[in-house]
């Protein structure tokens, strides 16, 4: 037996095998090994390939796949990681990382550092009773069944520990690949959820009546960030600094919510909506506007640093969503927002993952103990150079975004912004096929384009190496934009490209041109814009 197919070509189909299960991995966690496969009772050279990262719904990936090391025909894959089965209160039916002992099942999650969920059955000291059963089913969705608590933490704890390993590469709350654990059903009725270091656990409360247990996403994302918090930049959980620990806590929650894109409880930036703890249904806090508590503050003043961290973190919270999103009136996944500034001048938003980024980074390598608001904006805008270099739009964002809650003052005295044409409407991209492009009109502009014309791409794709992307101006002059790239694996291209097109007339029809160069994964555009300063 020979092989004719290049372990390369196994590897690529694996790879995309593993990226319709959800897995963003870019490699094989293990170089295609050479094996005889006998499962039709002949032997066949054959590669098998292990891909690992997240499947679609957040579970750890072990995908293996076996291809026919002479035809590259794939002939079988399999699923290396076992779950179970959680009916959660918030989040719907979801997928539980579980361990087998026996007979029976326990909230063990091996694939995340050992994390485990423990009933204290309305106790308040202990560790409590690691949660077990027999049929790997947790909860029904409904409080009275203690498990069902357990299925919310437990996804919780699994949902964060995989946004901080796979966007930002941190594995575990320390960093060192270990697991904390959970416990629920905390005393009887108590309305919290608590971080603590000495037990390097999360603890959650049953809510009023023990009807609302605090175990939705945000706040198990909430919780276990105090744990990051105090393993990085450690800012004391009092005045100024202590509204920043609390609101680190918060914005990544947001981020944790976002990435999990659980159908049940949309990502927002909203937090505590889901337990209700209010009673009337309304949120714990917003990001947004976070005086709508009739508490938070929304910006920066001399005397913030006497106020309850839950409220004095306001100022941060209100960075991070107009950092994310920009000033004004807006819709997100459904949720109205309006988010105002205190000079009355706009902020444009650079994006959720850019904003959590440049947080995270001055979370990890900037903050200290005693960090107040002006040397969180030192650290902030010191990240952001780093990342995006000091003259450029996230640089600037970011100053802009911590004037507008008073803290500092705005580069250069106005918020770079513009006139934008934009096109929303989705087009097919053929798979291996012809080039599609999609229009947008300028009109009333005078004289030609500027040397930074600013292009915002929007594509939903499976693999965006496969993508070529041009601008094409109202001539038919052709700007590339990406290039194809057989090692870009990646899904969709959000991206934000500059174009000198000075030589171009403004005014006319404007195409984004994008074709697929390759088979086997498809997708659209989304949306697209041009923005003239």
């Amino acid at each position: 037996m020979s092989a004719e197919v290049k372990a390369s070509a196994a590897e690529k189909q694996a790879l995309s095998a593993a990226k319709a299960e959800g897995s963003k991995k870019t490699e094989a966690d293990r170089a295609p090994r050479k094996v005889v496969w006998l499962a039709k009772g002949e032997p066949v050279l054959a590669y098998e390939t292990v891909v690992g990262g997240l499947q679609h719904d957040g579970t750890p990936n072990e995908l293996h796949v076996v291809t026919d090391a002479a035809t590259g025909k794939k002939l079988f894959q399999w699923q290396g990681i076992e779950n179970g089965t959680g009916n959660t209160q918030y989040s719907g039916q979801v997928t539980l990382g579980t361990a087998q002992s026996g007979s029976n099942y326990t909230l063990t999650d091996a694939a995340r550092g050992g994390h485990k969920t423990y009933n204290l059955n309305r106790g308040t000291s202990g560790t409590g009773t690691l949660f077990s059963g027999a049929d790997d089913v947790w909860g029904n969705g409904l409080p009275a069944n203690l498990e069902t608590a357990g299925a919310d933490a437990h996804y919780g704890a699994a949902l964060t520990w995989d946004y901080y390993k796979n966007v930002h590469g941190r594995s575990g709350i320390r960093g060192d690949g270990v697991g904390a654990y959970s416990r629920v059903h905390y005393g009887n009725n108590y309305v919290n959820a608590f971080w603590s270091d000495s037990c390097f656990c999360m603890t959650y409360g049953d809510g009023a009546g023990n009807a609302k247990p605090l175990t939705s996403i945000d706040v198990a994302a909430h919780e276990m960030t105090h744990g990051v918090t105090a393993a990085t930049g450690n800012m004391t959980y009092s005045g100024e600094s202590g509204g920043l620990n609390e609101a680190t806590s918060d914005i990544f929650a947001a981020a944790v919510e976002f990435n999990a894109n659980n159908a049940q409880d949309k990502g927002d930036y909203y937090v505590g909506e889901k337990i209700d703890i209010n009673g009337d249904g309304t949120p714990l806090r917003y990001m947004d506007k976070p005086s709508k508590d009739g508490s938070s503050k929304d910006s920066w003043y001399s005397g913030i640093g006497n106020v309850d961290v839950h409220y004095s973190s306001g100022v941060a919270n209100h960075f991070y969503y107009l950092l994310s999103e920009g000033s004004g009136k807006k819709e997100i996944n459904g949720v109205q927002y309006d988010s105002p500034t205190s000079d009355g001048q706009p902020v444009t938003g650079i994006g959720r993952d850019k904003a959590s980024l440049i947080w995270f980074k001055a979370l990890t390598t900037k903050f200290t103990s005693t960090t107040n608001y002006a040397a969180a904006r030192t650290g902030t805008l010191a990240v952001a150079g780093e990342l995006y270099g000091t003259t450029s739009a996230e640089y600037k964002a970011v100053a802009h975004a911590w004037a507008a809650v008073n803290v500092g003052s705005r580069p250069g005295g106005e918020e770079p912004g513009g006139t934008s044409f934009e096109n929303t409407t989705d087009v097919a991209i053929p798979d291996n096929g012809a080039a599609v492009t999609s229009s947008v009109n300028v009109t009333g502009r005078t004289g030609n384009a500027p040397s930074a014309l600013k292009v915002d791409v929007d594509i939903v794709h499976t693999w965006r190496g496969d993508l070529q992307v041009d601008l094409v101006a109202p001539d038919g002059t052709a700007y590339r934009l990406k290039s194809t790239s057989s090692s870009d694996s990646a899904d969709n291209v959000k991206e934000t490209y500059t174009v000198d097109a000075s030589s171009e007339v403004a005014n006319g029809a404007w195409k984004l041109k994008v074709q697929d160069k390759a088979a086997q994964d498809t997708g659209y555009i989304n949306s697209w814009k041009v923005t003239f300063p």
